[in-house]
């Protein structure tokens, strides 16, 4: 299969990874970047867009990136933190008023961030359709009571996170997430990023290909919070396919971009703050994003993380081919994944449409991070 872009020589495994997953139909159609300190080592591109393997995989195919939104999401939060405008002590209801309710009123930012507000999704009933619905969804939050006390756990906030910080972001600036985005990350970046998906683009998207169906993990759940989490709501991945998806403002769940355009945003991260002159964050707040939140088994997930400001940090034990050390990532359900690696300047993502089983990265995000690292040794 055709593999399109370009890799220094250093990185040719990279390269062989992609084009024997894509030859043996593991991957659909994927993108790959490594960047270290500005300098692009990996751009590569392949597969097809679609399962009857008509539409090939472009330059430009943006694709659902699923949680790695988040990254941005989380990014969109430490801006106005930076800017003095969030204090990540202060509670959320300091903003969001309505928030001070059913035992919330001391729920801070940085649980937002960390996933430790106890508000890791919505009680039911509670529709996939209601996601879509800004009012109601962030309303339908404000009122409910956490779902489990301490504040130093974590519940993955699968779906909520987005609507939590985004309402927060809207309650500071004025702005929807969306457009924050939009204004103040990818457009002063020049990124093919996007929260939704305008119509304009709908001809170069890679639709998603769903997972296998999950099987019973045998994860026991005493509190009932994975439960909770994942049926309120229950997302369906071909959901991700239908305008009405591609329409809403969903800071957890539906940002588009493909691996160039998500290495070029979070590299900020990876290079102190500043691309090309742009400056998101002062290297001292990068610093808070590698403050220890929470370590211990994730209540939604089921296995052991560590959360720092917004971004997961190295844990061997449910992800052992992230190295140790200052280094933060997350990744998309299906399997897309971004590493940052600030001590070295250096980010890999990762971008796919066809899906994988699990939620956090996936045996080819493995294989190609390992590629990379190899290739760094």
């Amino acid at each position: 299969m055709t593999i399109d872009g370009h890799c220094d020589a250093r990185f040719t495994a990279v390269r062989e990874d992609l084009s024997a997953n894509l030859d043996s139909g593991t991957e659909l159609g994927a993108s790959i970047v490594v960047d270290i300190d500005g300098h692009t080592a990996v751009d590569l591109w392949g597969g097809y867009r679609d399962t009857e393997r008509r539409l090939p995989w472009e330059s430009d195919t943006i694709t659902n990136v699923w949680s790695t939104t988040k990254m941005v999401t989380c990014l969109a939060a430490l801006m106005l933190i930076d800017r003095g405008l969030l204090d990540p002590d202060a509670p959320v209801a300091s903003y969001w008023p309505e928030f001070a309710t059913a035992g919330k009123e001391d729920i801070a930012i940085r649980n937002l961030l960390s996933h430790t507000s106890g508000v890791s999704g919505w009680d039911r009933p509670f529709s996939e359709e209601n996601l879509y619905d800004w009012e109601l969804s962030t309303s339908r939050l404000a009122a409910q009571a956490p779902w489990w006390d301490s504040r130093t756990t974590s519940g993955y906030h699968a779906a909520s996170q987005g609507h939590l910080i985004g309402e927060v972001v809207r309650r500071v600036t004025g702005t929807s997430l969306r457009q924050f985005v939009a204004d103040e990350i990818a457009g002063p970046l020049g990124a093919d990023f996007q929260i939704g998906a305008a119509e304009s683009d709908w001809d170069r998207i890679a639709d998603v290909v769903p997972p296998p169906p999950p099987t019973d993990d045998g994860v026991p759940d005493p509190t009932l919070v994975r439960r909770r989490t994942f049926l309120g709501p229950l997302v369906q991945a071909s959901s991700a396919n239908t305008p009405a998806w591609r329409a809403a403002d969903m800071g957890a769940l539906n940002g588009h971009g493909n691996a160039r355009s998500v290495a070029r945003i979070l590299s900020v991260i990876s290079r102190g703050g500043t691309v090309d002159g742009v400056r998101l964050l002062r290297p001292e707040t990068i610093d808070t994003i590698f403050e220890e939140q929470s370590d211990g088994v994730d209540l939604a997930l089921g296995i052991p993380l560590r959360f720092g400001l917004g971004f997961a940090l190295p844990q061997p034990e449910s992800m052992p081919y992230i190295p140790d050390g200052k280094v933060c990532f997350w990744g998309g359900w299906g399997g897309s994944l971004t590493v940052l690696h600030p001590d070295s300047n250096l980010t890999i993502s990762y971008v796919m449409n066809r899906m994988g089983p699990g939620i956090i990265g996936s045996d080819r995000a493995e294989q190609y991070v390992r590629a990379s690292y190899a290739a760094l040794a």
